[in-house]
């Protein structure tokens, strides 16, 4: 059977057997789960397709109905995070506030996704640099993008209202501050839960970062 390109929120340029888009997106999901769990507990590199298609409720010849390779999951689970991460930032732009306040409400739905996908974070900085070169390209690429949504949304803000001019390397540095700090959570959680909450650390951040603005 020829094989289809998949929706890119279901996972850009992963090819699928499988024509029917939702269930490819429930299907992935479950792999992507799956994958994350088993390699927080044994290692990527130990990790075998054999036990993520046993963890996700799949014989193996139906896993690779939905992936090619395991080089591909990683990729998926980097999807993943970035579509979290879209979705959250551009729903906290939207509300109705003034832009201070749309500032700190997408700051603090992207530390809530960087929280509660700390796993998937973790994996993606651990093993991204083991893969092969096509792989790393478009992850990092993806990483840049998930930067780039905050990027994005500064240059929007920026001279409206009372939000303060900033220019462009600006918007780009306080973006990728923004990235880095949310990810920070997510890898150096073994400490920083010693001494914050999530809400706590959202708190704290968030006025770190609008000092650079302020």
């Amino acid at each position: 059977m020829a094989r289809q390109k998949a929706h890119p929120a279901s996972g850009a340029e992963v090819p699928t057997q499988i024509k029917n888009e939702k269930l490819v997106r429930e299907r992935r999901q479950q792999i992507i789960d799956a994958t994350v769990n088993l390699s927080i507990e044994h290692g990527y590199h130990n990790t075998t397709t054999r036990m993520i298609a046993k963890a996700a409720g799949f014989s193996i010849g139906s896993l690779y109905e939905y992936i090619s390779s395991k080089e591909d999951l990683l990729y998926l689970v980097c999807s993943a995070i970035h579509e979290e991460v879209q979705n959250a930032v551009e729903e906290a732009l939207s509300g109705g506030v003034c832009e201070k306040a749309q500032l700190a409400a997408a700051i603090r739905q992207y530390f809530i996704v960087c929280d509660k996908m700390a796993d998937h974070v973790l994996l993606m900085y651990q093993v991204t640099q083991f893969l092969p070169d096509k792989w790393k390209k478009r992850i990092l690429e993806t990483e840049l993008d998930i930067s780039n949504t905050f990027v994005t949304a500064l240059t929007r803000l920026s001279g409206k209202n009372e939000f303060p001019y900033l220019d462009e390397k600006t918007c780009s540095l306080v973006g990728h501050n923004i990235s880095v700090l949310g990810h920070m959570w997510a890898f150096r959680r073994w400490y920083l839960k010693k001494n914050f909450t999530i809400d706590q650390y959202i708190s704290t951040q968030t006025d770190f970062i609008l000092g650079l603005i302020y």
